[in-house]
């Protein structure tokens, strides 16, 4: 089963009916320059309300390790996403079972890069102009394929309900994270669009098994914690 994330939920009803439609992640931005921005203690009163099923992740961006540790302990989150320019080093840090590590994909050296992660998946993502992500632009979908045939990959970027049965054919990943594609302004999702595409991915899934990415429970210690 292909793994969904709805991304950059700012409020109650939006997580709710996400997780509704048959999301299994919703993700948290906890970056101030994103126009999707959530401060930790509003995600943390959203995430107590949430079911236990559903994967709670938090986004960071170039952060310092030890906030990000204190804000997924904080406010109960699952799984960390890194977002930014952080390092193999930087990543070190953290426990690879809990860390998901987002990168751009645009050469043969990128994707060399990536193999030297010690991280729980790879996000392939799209960025544009000094954005790290939630640009509504396609990551490159070739160089997606190549390394989902060798890492746990989550495809990002552009994805909508125009182009997400394509891009599930030709990346063939573990999970999809959808954000701008779904919204009807930043942080805030339609719930028409939201519906739409969960159904779509439901529907061209392949039945293929795999470990997953999302399905996990959170685990006794804070997530990063070694």
């Amino acid at each position: 089963m292909i793994e969904i994330k709805i991304c950059g939920i700012t409020g109650i009803e939006d997580a709710l009916h996400a997780a509704a439609c048959g999301a299994n992640a919703l993700g948290f931005i906890f970056y101030r320059q994103s126009p999707r921005y959530i401060d930790p203690a509003t995600a943390a009163g959203i995430i107590a309300r949430l079911p236990g099923a559903i994967c709670k992740i938090g986004v960071f961006v170039n952060e310092a390790a030890e906030t990000v540790k204190q804000t997924a302990a904080a406010c109960g989150l699952d799984l960390i996403q890194l977002h930014g320019d952080e390092t193999v080093d930087y990543c070190e840090g953290f426990h690879p079972d809990v860390l998901i590590k987002a990168l751009p994909l645009e050469t043969e050296k990128d994707l060399q890069r990536a193999s030297l992660y010690p991280v729980r998946a790879l996000l392939v993502d799209a960025r544009s102009a000094g954005r790290y992500g939630g640009t509504g632009k396609q990551a490159s979908w070739e160089l997606a394929a190549r390394l989902a045939k060798d890492k746990p990959l989550i495809l990002a970027g552009g994805l909508n309900s125009e182009n997400i049965a394509a891009a599930m054919r030709t990346v063939r990943p573990r999970a999809v994270d959808i954000n701008s594609g779904v919204e009807e302004a930043p942080g805030k999702k339609n719930a028409e669009k939201v519906k739409e595409i969960i159904g779509i991915v439901r529907g061209e899934e392949s039945g293929e098994d795999h470990d997953p990415t999302f399905t996990v429970r959170r685990p006794q210690n804070p997530p990063g914690m070694k």
